[in-house]
């Protein structure tokens, strides 16, 4: 079933503006349904943790909720593998502290050249101050996709821990990490997945992919400024937490220091509840079935969003001078998300951002913290590149108007 665009639209007051929001890569509009939990949070519920009273309890019911939602998002065996944060880059420094105490001198990590820093610097700061050796993965700059030899080869070695990206922010490029994550767990390696670019776009299933950890930021996928991380149970109750005394050891708690964002939470739950209402929309998801529901809405942003990637890349082919990074085959969509990196011959990334914010576009500039990856292109030292990304509330008219922008600006 395809999405009505009109009644997707509505669901995001941002979206009125007159403006066109192909930033969605580095942060996307929230739903009206995160928007209403949240502010339901803070009107009704509004309490710290662990209180006899009314609002207390109200307000534990609504964060217990949201951790049974996260664990439906994610598909995660138990409401207590869901560890709430501040975003994904705060909790992977917290993770790389209590994962580098089991670690001893001379181990190796892997770390990769397409991920973004978040998923990179945690671990090289940690390795550091264990005495631990850092590998790392190359990819193609041509097609902008990892170097599964090289991989194989890392893991061969038999790591403590590989760090690896769900999908690129930078290039858009999806690893295939059904044929990645069984390489590192026949060698006895942790897995640590950034799924902060992919979650927007598609199916995220934890036990299928059997790896160990798998983090994401929920504003990132039309919900509020969050972090949320998957762990699995044994290795999370084995590990030591850095946290203040009087705080839990008992899952999730154990990991969620200190007083957590109760209304950013709130915004997850309906967050969530946005991508179960599309599945029961327009997926024909029956209600009350939130894994289900979640899955037919995510198979509904797919087959949308395929129109839009192939519209992007026909767009940004047909203008002169652009020269586009990452995977370009329209052949293979399926190994990208929306996501999509370019430069404009003789124009600086940041000239034509901005031309394009005077027409009313948005789009980025620059390395989005993907530092290696613009580093390895040869693009950092003159301003990386322009980034656009579509979700699903975009449109094929705005691809359009994106298109008839850049032939404005490359013919001047």
């Amino acid at each position: 079933m395809s999405l009505n665009l009109t009644a997707i639209r509505n669901q995001f007051p941002a979206l009125a503006r007159p403006a066109v929001f192909f930033d969605n890569p580095g942060g996307t509009q929230i739903a009206r349904a995160s928007l209403e939990r949240i502010n339901h949070y803070l009107i009704e519920n509004n309490a710290n943790h662990g209180g006899l009273f009314a609002t207390s309890q109200a307000s534990d019911a609504v964060l217990d909720e949201a951790h049974r939602a996260m664990a439906d998002f994610y598909n995660a065996a138990s409401p207590d593998e869901i560890i709430f944060g501040a975003n994904m880059t705060t909790l992977t420094l917290h993770i790389s502290r209590s994962l580098a105490r089991t670690w001893n001198a001379g181990d190796e990590i892997v770390v990769t050249r397409l991920d973004h820093d978040a998923n990179v610097s945690p671990w090289i700061l940690a390795a550091r101050d264990r005495g631990v050796n850092v590998r790392w993965v190359d990819f193609d700059v041509e097609d902008g996709t990892l170097n599964l030899d090289e991989l194989q080869k890392a893991l061969e070695r038999k790591p403590r821990l590989l760090a690896i990206g769900y999908a690129s922010n930078a290039l858009g490029t999806i690893n295939p990490l059904e044929k990645i994550l069984p390489l590192a767990r026949q060698a006895g390696t942790l897995t640590y997945v950034d799924a902060v670019q992919y979650a927007a776009h598609g199916l995220i299933d934890v036990q299928q992919l059997d790896c160990d950890f798998l983090v994401s930021s929920s504003y990132k996928y039309f919900g509020p400024h969050a972090g949320i991380l998957y762990g699995r149970r044994a290795l999370l109750d084995e590990l030591s937490a850095y946290k203040v005394r009087p705080a839990t050891n008992q899952l999730p708690g154990k990991f969620e220091t200190g007083t957590q964002n109760h209304e950013g939470i709130a915004g997850v739950l309906g967050a969530v509840e946005y991508f179960a209402w599309l599945g029961q929309e327009f997926g024909g998801a029956p209600a009350g079935t939130r894994r289900q529901a979640l899955s037919q809405g995510m198979q509904v942003i797919h087959s949308h969003e395929l129109q839009l990637s192939r519209s992007l890349l026909a767009a940004l082919a047909s203008v002169p001078g652009l020269r586009l990074y990452g995977p370009s085959d329209p052949q293979h969509l399926e190994q990208r998300v929306a996501t999509f990196s370019f430069r404009l011959a003789g124009r600086q990334p940041q000239e034509v951002a901005q031309r394009l914010a005077e027409a009313g576009i948005y789009v980025w500039d620059g390395n989005y913290y993907a530092i290696n990856v613009s580093e390895r292109l040869g693009v950092e030292a003159s301003g990386g590149m322009v980034r656009v990304g579509a979700v699903h509330y975009n449109t094929l008219e705005e691809v359009e108007f994106l298109r008839q922008a850049l032939l404005k600006i490359s013919a001047h």
